[in-house]
């Protein structure tokens, strides 16, 4: 479930684009927070011994920059001003860490909100990946991260997780823009269809949660691909390659890419299918909001029918 990413200057972090996401996702009080981003940075780079370098893409809920640790790792410095999500999400990357498919968390201090990150190199996001190889490397990928077991009593689950994004996604079906297109009958169906998958889930794995294609890099040949920002949750394996189905829309297709990776990652075609359904909503506002592809938008308002 993809949200586009902006550029910040590390020097001069203004209310421009990025200013607009986070004040969007956080409000307006966030203002005063990006106002002192780049004093934060100078501090922490002092305490870390950090080398600061260029801007680095950021989301809607963080400000990333590139860097140097001190033994000279090119690394990236990452800052919110949702303090607790950080620090669950660096919690998140320590589970994951013997897959070694995520990148290595170097420092946090929860109190600034700030963490240090092996920088994945080359870090070409999965979409400018060969889309021949694209299935295999993406289905070893998902053998590794969903071979690490669970945390006991490990608290978020894929049911909370959807029920989550489909409280924060469905504010936006009143939008005009959003309205025009997706009604609530239709957000309505792909909650009854999500519940029926949730309540047939049988093998259950810790999904990376949130594995879109710009969540993904190139790790290089050695290590393949490499998943960052997790949203950690115990559910349905095939819920970690549905956005890289849903992507196919505009494309090959949706259910042609389904059948692609559903053989490629040895999962269940028809299920994995049934959560294309579910998620195809969420993509179509994030395309009718950015400005996707209107044959893509067609598709995906079609498998919400």
């Amino acid at each position: 479930m993809r949200t586009l990413v902006v550029r910040v200057q590390t020097t001069a972090v203004g209310m421009g684009e990025v200013g607009a996401r986070l004040v969007s996702r956080f409000g307006p009080e966030v203002e005063g927070w990006i106002a002192e981003v780049p004093n934060l940075a100078a501090r922490l780079a002092c305490r870390w011994g950090l080398v600061l370098g260029e801007p680095f893409d950021s989301g809607a809920s963080s400000v990333v920059m590139r860097c140097r640790w001190p033994d000279g790792t090119p690394a990236v410095l990452k800052l919110s001003p949702d303090r607790a999500l950080l620090t669950r999400q660096a919690e998140m990357l320590r589970v994951f860490a013997p897959s070694g498919r995520v990148p290595a968390v170097l420092s946090t201090d929860a109190q600034a909100g700030a963490m240090v990150l092996e920088e994945v190199l080359p870090g070409t996001e999965a979409e400018e990946v060969p889309g021949e190889s694209l299935p295999r490397l993406w289905a070893e990928l998902l053998a590794a991260l969903h071979a690490v077991a669970p945390p006991a009593r490990w608290p978020w689950d894929l049911r909370g997780r959807c029920e989550e994004a489909f409280v924060r996604i469905g504010r936006r079906l009143s939008e005009p823009t959003i309205a025009a297109r997706v009604d609530q009958v239709a957000w309505r169906r792909a909650i009854r269809r999500c519940e029926r998958l949730l309540d047939t889930q049988e093998t259950l794995v810790l999904l990376h949660g949130d594995l879109h294609l710009g969540n993904v890099l190139d790790g290089g040949p050695s290590r393949g691909l490499v998943a960052i920002d997790p949203k950690a949750c115990v559910g349905d394996p095939c819920f970690d390659a549905v956005d890289y189905v849903v992507s196919g829309a505009g494309h090959e297709g949706v259910e042609a890419r389904c059948q692609q990776v559903a053989a490629a990652c040895g999962l269940d075609g028809d299920r994995l299918y049934a959560w294309s359904r579910v998620i195809a909503p969420m993509f179509a506002i994030a395309y009718l909001t950015y400005g996707g592809p209107e044959p893509a938008i067609d598709e995906l308002l079609a498998l919400t029918r």
